[in-house]
């Protein structure tokens, strides 16, 4: 006999209320008759599952006696469709989402340009909600990967005052010309901008912001390296700069490195600066939880070391 109660919602979506401690996923394959467990997969992708009235997508989502869970009976017509970001998670007080390169995190003032910001804008206002959304970290247009955004002003400022206690794991994927010579390493140095916003790198205090960067070479091939980088600081370019600092610049990177007279046609064969933001991790500033999220690494990375 089940442990749990279901009923018919009016029109629209399948209602169950928990009657115990469970995972969304086991859950939705214990309650719904004859689902398979890439069905229900597919139910949390396509956003079409609701705990107390929020959309969630997390598969491993803590499901506590009371709460209620629906399961919409068709896709959502405000569902958010766009080739260059997906929401990943969301609920009352964030949205994880991941782009794709080619797109800025948020429009500059002044300049009229689809960003990352605006496209979640208009997702919200579509659903008749009055509020934007606000920006917890970024990713530079080129870099693809996941960011973090907050419903509210007061979330947004709970993640900058704490970040690094909330913020668990951070890393990236960078494909960089040439074989690393070491597995493991770190590189420090001072990072300062100049009047043309281009960011230059001293071993030694030069006024700039000190940052710091963890790197563990994966794989050697074909003459790149496919590199994790993990960050103790955030500053702007820093692992551009900090690659270059090393002497493999990333592929694709005009701008720190990854010139045409040091490696000829080969700088520019993945038509992208090959870097992916591809975890992040973190303790949610209101219900406690951790959460991780993870993004494949873009095919274009591994293609080019066979």
């Amino acid at each position: 006999m089940s442990n749990y109660f279901d009923y018919k919602a009016a029109n629209h979506y399948t209602t169950y209320v928990v009657k115990e401690s469970a995972e969304l996923l086991p859950f939705l394959m214990t309650m719904i008759s004859g689902v398979s467990r890439t069905k229900a997969k597919e139910f949390l992708s396509q956003r079409m599952v609701y705990v107390n009235n929020e959309i969630i997508t997390q598969f491993n989502y803590p499901l506590k006696p009371g709460q209620v869970v629906q399961v919409a009976k068709n896709r959502h017509k405000h569902a958010m469709t766009n080739k260059m970001v997906r929401i990943v998670y969301e609920d009352a007080f964030l949205m994880v989402v991941e782009k794709k390169e080619g797109i800025l995190t948020n429009t500059q003032p002044g300049v009229r340009q689809e960003s990352v910001k605006s496209i979640l804008d208009e997702y919200v206002q579509r659903q008749s909600r009055s509020f934007s959304v606000h920006t917890i970290h970024r990713l530079d247009k080129g870099t693809s990967g996941l960011l973090l955004f907050a419903k509210r002003r007061d979330i947004q400022k709970m993640f900058t005052d704490n970040w690094k206690e909330l913020v668990t794991d951070r890393r990236y994927v960078a494909l960089v010309q040439g074989e690393m010579e070491k597995d493991l390493g770190t590189v420090t140095s001072w990072l300062m901008d100049n009047k043309l916003y281009f960011t230059y790198s001293s071993p030694f205090d030069n006024g700039g912001k000190f940052a710091v960067t963890h790197y563990r070479t994966l794989t050697r091939k074909n003459g790149f390296s496919l590199v994790e980088l993990k960050l103790d600081t955030g500053r702007k370019n820093q692992i551009r700069v900090h690659m270059k600092d090393l002497k493999h610049p990333i592929v694709g990177d005009y701008k720190y490195g990854s010139n045409f007279e040091t490696y000829g046609e080969r700088h520019d064969v993945a038509g992208r600066i090959c870097l992916h933001a591809f975890r992040l991790a973190f303790r949610h500033p209101i219900t406690g939880e951790f959460l991780k999220f993870e993004s494949p690494i873009p095919s274009v990375f591994t293609q080019l070391l066979k």
